[in-house]
């Protein structure tokens, strides 16, 4: 079992909810990374997903695209980043999300990123661009060695593939709150919570909601009816304009303030 079923029961008999920031590894650098995860787990990150920076990320709007692109100038690959996991780890229990595209990771190869991601201390991964019918060897490699399949949802997806979803998922399962892709909005779509009843319907596993929460007005309304809040394109904003000497710190304050 990885963490985050753990840390979600937690969350339940407490009656709380969850925040899970997304940061890109890598982005200003591996070293400023580390220093996030661990200070990101402090500031009161239930889960942190931590992107695998690609040169076509089209699930990504604009901000996390840049993100990337800074990241990719470093030259590092899969390894330095479950480097970058390990070496978090001695600092944190906080559990890490591998957010990822599936080339990447078919690069590296599957049963190895299994045993190398358990090894430094990942909990699961989320791979975008991959759908349940062809995960099948991917989710037994991650289940032997005690990893999560997390997979997305949108307003789009049918009962059936909500079903298949929910079947196939471990973990959490990601409610993605409109159709598009990543990037902050004023205000949440009423399709999330619409989405989120649907899924209760197929599946007791937590559900996190996503894409375009950016304030602590919109996590208190998502937690109205999810088990966490996703902040992904606003966070990394932040990264992209703080100050590069107390970079990590800004962020984390910035983080605990989104907190209701």
């Amino acid at each position: 079992m990885s963490r985050i079923s753990p840390v979600f029961a937690r969350l339940r008999r407490s009656n709380k909810r969850g925040l899970i920031p997304f940061i890109v590894a890598g982005d200003p650098d591996l070293n400023t990374t580390a220093k996030l995860l661990v200070e990101l787990g402090q500031r009161g990150a239930t889960i942190i997903e931590l992107g695998v920076p690609f040169s076509d990320p089209m699930a990504d709007g604009p901000v996390i695209q840049r993100a990337s692109e800074r990241a990719l100038k470093h030259g590092f690959g899969l390894d330095e980043v479950l480097e970058t996991v390990r070496i978090m780890r001695q600092r944190s229990d906080t559990p890490v999300v591998l957010f990822s595209y599936y080339n990447p990771l078919m690069q590296y190869g599957f049963e190895r990123l299994a045993r190398e991601a358990r090894i430094a201390g990942v909990d699961g991964l989320l791979v975008t661009d991959l759908i349940p019918e062809e995960a099948g060897d991917l989710k037994e490699l991650l289940w032997r060695n005690s990893l999560d399949l997390i997979f997305l949802v949108a307003p789009t997806s049918n009962d059936e593939r909500l079903k298949l979803v929910a079947d196939q998922t471990s973990g959490f399962i990601y409610a993605v709150s409109r159709a598009g892709v990543t990037g902050m909005r004023e205000q949440m779509s009423e399709e999330a919570a619409l989405l989120v009843n649907r899924i209760r319907k197929f599946s007791n596993l937590p559900i996190a909601v996503g894409f375009g929460i950016s304030s602590r007005e919109q996590i208190a309304d998502v937690w109205k009816y999810a088990d966490a809040a996703v902040v992904g394109s606003a966070l990394v904003a932040r990264i992209e304009d703080a100050d590069a000497n107390d970079l990590a710190l800004a962020v984390g304050e910035y983080v605990a303030g989104l907190i209701p």
